[in-house]
């Protein structure tokens, strides 16, 4: 699914190992929040077609969980964490003692629940932009995050119409998280989103000028 956006492959493993400082980062947070040793990591980083988020995700029917947080500061932009149903239900479990929790049981999340999910996308975003900040130099910081359960199409189609009229592509940070002790785990997707104009602010703080 890799497109011609001027990325170059430079650009694309300097973002990767961003994400895997970050993740580490997160694994931190996260096993201190639990109380279990976990294990972050960032197999790929790629550049797809916002008609193809969709896809990724499993269709426009597909329900899923979405994080959602403004990049605010000198290098603005948007963030998704987007999860499945059962691996935010893996998540919520494990951060709080609803063993049986599920999302969609005909009643309301509790406010636990929400709060756990949101501490999650707290820390991802929080852990990914300190080390993009540090990387780059460049002072970013994450909005309170919003959460939306619902079909795929019905959240991306409403989050991406805005910045389709500037650009057309996201950026896409693939998380696997596992708990070191089982061979449970996740594999989120974390949708970096950078305003246009962050992008070449973003790479010439690097030192990577090639992006067009």
């Amino acid at each position: 699914m890799e497109i011609n956006t001027g990325f170059s492959i430079v650009q694309l493993e300097v973002l990767r190992e961003i994400g895997n400082i970050g993740a580490g980062n997160a694994a931190t947070s996260m096993s201190q929040l639990i109380n279990k040793k976990v294990d972050m990591q960032v197999p790929s980083v790629h550049v797809v077609l916002f008609d193809e988020v969709m896809e990724m995700l499993g269709g426009p029917e597909k329900l899923i969980v979405a994080l959602y947080i403004r990049i605010q500061g000198e290098a603005p932009g948007s963030v998704y964490f987007i999860l499945t149903k059962e691996e935010a239900e893996f998540l919520v479990r494990h951060l709080t003692d609803e063993t049986e929790f599920k999302l969609l049981d005909n009643k309301p999340p509790s406010e636990l629940a929400i709060s756990a999910l949101h501490e999650i996308g707290n820390i991802l975003a929080g852990s990914y932009l300190s080390a993009l900040s540090d990387f780059t130099g460049i002072k970013m910081q994450p909005s309170v995050p919003s959460l939306s359960v619902d079909m795929a199409g019905a959240i991306i189609t409403v989050g991406l119409l805005e910045l389709s009229h500037v650009t057309d592509y996201a950026i896409v940070i693939d998380t696997k998280i596992n708990e070191q002790t089982g061979s449970s785990g996740i594999h989120g997707h974390f949708l970096l989103l950078p305003d246009p104009e962050s992008v070449p602010k973003i790479f010439s703080s690097l030192g990577i000028n090639d992006h067009e």
